[in-house]
């Protein structure tokens, strides 16, 4: 595993590899002074922004035991049990569209010559239930340039495996499957955007998204698509699910924002797993001042 620090990534959500045994009580103390003498100030002075920030990490059995994932089973717990269902490997991604190198890869070959990274990452469900995930993965921004992307290539698309024997919960028609999700290319390729393996040192079981997912912390949880097998580069934007299944509460954007209530809540407040008190909820889930440049101009209103 590396941890790698991108420039722009602020280092509160970056664990360095000296912390991760010791992660919780640098996080819930002021022993950040005692770190300086022990650690050094760069150790305290990450200690300090985390727990600033709040970065108190969720524990491993919330993350993997209250899941939405529908192709596995409707409810929170059901993903959970069914478990080993999905059997995840072998694995291969498709990559097709506008790309000079398109075709269908093996995981391994998809992610050839990378090392995992971990990063600390809040997670904002629509639903206003909230997590912080310390996940393993590989920022989308070194994957993507190995196929070439033309200059048509404005989105990327992702699309969930379709399997109704594996993924039971698509024997339903709770939505149209397979899942698709998709970004703008810029948003594919900002830093903080990753496509997660694992979590908490683990690769990712079934209801996290095994064996590969999309994690982009600064919008709402659904964006964040589980269990892809393909990667489409395209000119113009992607016929998403939920969008599609209920436009007026799911745009395409999903941008965390307070300021844009979903029809039926108010975004205002969020509810952490774990915690009894519900909190603000922060303008791109707390990733402004590293995301909001990306929508420079844009009304985030009409653009939700």
């Amino acid at each position: 595993m590396l941890i790698k620090k991108p420039t722009d990534i602020a280092p509160s959500e970056i664990t360095p590899p000296e912390l991760y045994a010791r992660r919780r009580e640098f996080l819930k103390s002021t022993a950040a002074l005692g770190a300086v003498a022990l650690l050094g100030p760069l150790i305290a002075s990450r200690t300090a922004r985390a727990a600033e920030d709040d970065l108190k990490l969720t524990p491993y059995k919330d993350i993997t035991s209250y899941n939405n994932f529908v192709e596995l089973g409707s409810g929170k717990t059901a993903p959970a049990r069914a478990n080993g269902n999905l059997r995840a490997k072998p694995w291969s991604v498709a990559v097709a569209g506008h790309c000079e190198k398109p075709g269908v890869y093996s995981l391994e070959d998809f992610l050839a010559g990378q090392m995992a990274e971990e990063r600390i990452y809040r997670l904002r469900c629509v639903e206003t239930w909230s997590m912080v995930i310390p996940w393993l993965g590989i920022p989308l921004n070194k994957i993507l340039p190995r196929f070439k992307p033309t200059a048509d290539a404005k989105y990327v698309e992702f699309t969930t495996l379709l399997d109704p024997e594996r993924m039971p919960g698509q024997q339903s028609r709770a939505l149209k499957w397979p899942y698709v999700e998709g970004l703008r290319i810029d948003e594919a390729m900002h830093p903080l955007t990753l496509l997660a393996t694992g979590l908490y040192g683990k690769d990712l079981l079934d209801q996290n998204g095994a064996p590969l997912r999309l994690v982009v912390p600064w919008k709402y949880g659904f964006k964040s698509i589980k269990s892809i097998v393909k990667i489409n580069f395209t000119d113009s934007p992607p016929r998403t699910t939920w969008n599609l299944e209920v436009p007026d509460e799911y745009g395409f954007y999903a941008n965390v924002n307070p300021n844009v209530d979903h029809p039926r809540w108010s975004q205002k407040k969020e509810r952490r797993i774990g915690d009894f008190f519900r909190r603000d909820t922060l303008i791109f889930n707390g990733y402004a001042e590293q995301v909001a440049g990306l929508y420079k101009g844009m009304d985030l209103k009409k653009n939700f």
